[in-house]
């Protein structure tokens, strides 16, 4: 990592990782269709946050103690895939307002989804701690640091700098591939125009995460 050259295969890496399809990237595509890019900046900060903090902790040895116990690894997969399907069927049942353009309108909706989350609880945004909790229990997330910790970090007497350096630039490079998910759902929001859709939108959303979930269970 001294050089360009053995940087530009991580930077590869992480923009393919912090990119492509996920469980947080999921909630970041439904948060900010329903709330907006802003209302979704600390799930972004907190995701790309909790996951180059993972990627830290599994540097400083918590990824040989997991290496050496497969059943361990085994269990927080597990966990990790029933809490996702308990948030997909938080996103299938929460409460849909619709989507409207002009400033009063969307101030109204905000209004009324506020209220509802008031209600009920169950229903608040995920927020900064939230996403950086869901990393923990994220498999996707735990098998790219454990690939990036043995790809990237060597292992010579730097390797702690060098684990340091590649949360940094993880961290960097995973918040505006975030941020993409947000503009997206931000755009895709402009095509509902009422209650109805944006339960089907809030409901494909809370399918595909549960896919996600379940799909890194496959072999």
């Amino acid at each position: 990592m001294s050089d360009t050259l053995p940087l530009l295969p991580f930077l590869m890496f992480a923009l393919v990782a912090s990119i492509t399809p996920g469980p947080t990237n999921v909630i970041v595509l439904s948060h900010s269709a329903r709330r907006g890019v802003a209302a979704t900046l600390p799930i972004i900060i907190g995701g790309c946050g909790g996951a180059a903090l993972l990627v830290l902790t599994v540097g400083i040895g918590v990824g040989d103690a997991l290496a050496a116990h497969p059943l361990l690894q085994r269990a927080m997969a597990w966990t990790g895939v029933l809490w996702l399907s308990w948030l997909a069927w938080q996103i299938w049942r929460s409460p849909a307002t619709p989507i409207a353009t002009d400033r009063a309108a969307h101030a109204e909706r905000a209004e009324r989804a506020e209220r509802a989350d008031q209600a009920d609880s169950r229903h608040r945004p995920l927020g900064l701690a939230g996403a950086a909790g869901l990393q923990l229990v994220n498999p996707k997330t735990w098998m790219m640091a454990l690939a990036v910790v043995s790809v990237f970090a060597g292992h010579g007497k730097d390797q702690t700098h060098q684990v340091i350096l590649l949360s940094l630039i993880f961290f960097v490079v995973s918040l505006p591939c975030m941020g993409a998910w947000a503009v997206l759902g931000a755009g895709a929001a402009r095509f509902i125009r009422s209650a109805a859709q944006m339960k089907r939108f809030e409901r494909l959303m809370a399918l595909v995460l549960l896919a996600s979930a379940w799909g890194s269970l496959l072999p």
